[in-house]
């Protein structure tokens, strides 16, 4: 059984957005990294598009991206349009569809971020509550490339793309 999820990366531009060269100094992107024990003490590669999973048969990617951006961060996407980025395979095999939206003045929040439960610790019998995510932040592009996991970097390039598509 194919695992959905769905998230939405916002971006935004500072000038110049492209270079002559094709590098995109001017792009970042909003992150976050992701709470619990195990991440704790990562940074690299320790960080997500919020994003969550969905069960297609009941709810569309677009209103599941929405969903988890507020239960992940603890405040609504920014109004206005997101764009489907594409479906991103994941090393799990978890399909993740990912939107883009413009967040030009969206501030990441520093608190107030959902939360999960799991054993902690492992093997223990004992309940702990941890956030979602601990902290977002906006990264230049390729800060971003490094911190991101793996399986996510391929929408940066999917996102540069885009824009390079838009500026030309």
């Amino acid at each position: 059984m194919t695992v959905h999820s769905a998230g939405i990366l916002l971006y935004r531009l500072r000038r110049p957005p492209v270079d002559d060269a094709g590098a995109a100094p001017g792009v970042e992107v909003m992150i976050a990294h992701m709470g619990g024990p195990f991440w704790a003490s990562k940074d690299t590669a320790a960080w997500s598009i919020p994003k969550g999973e969905y069960d297609p048969d009941a709810e569309s990617a677009a209103a599941a991206a929405v969903r988890e951006f507020r239960e992940e961060l603890g405040v609504d996407p920014p109004a206005g349009p997101a764009a489907e980025l594409g479906t991103f395979p994941s090393s799990s095999g978890k399909r993740v569809t990912v939107f883009v939206a413009d967040g030009a003045g969206f501030t990441p929040p520093e608190d107030g971020f959902g939360v999960f439960e799991m054993e902690w610790p492992p093997r223990s019998g004992r309940t702990a509550t941890f956030p979602e995510v601990d902290r977002a932040a906006w990264f230049a592009l390729e800060d971003a490339r490094e911190k991101l996991v793996k399986g996510q970097r391929p929408v940066l390039d999917a996102l540069l793309e885009r824009l390079r598509e838009a500026l030309d």
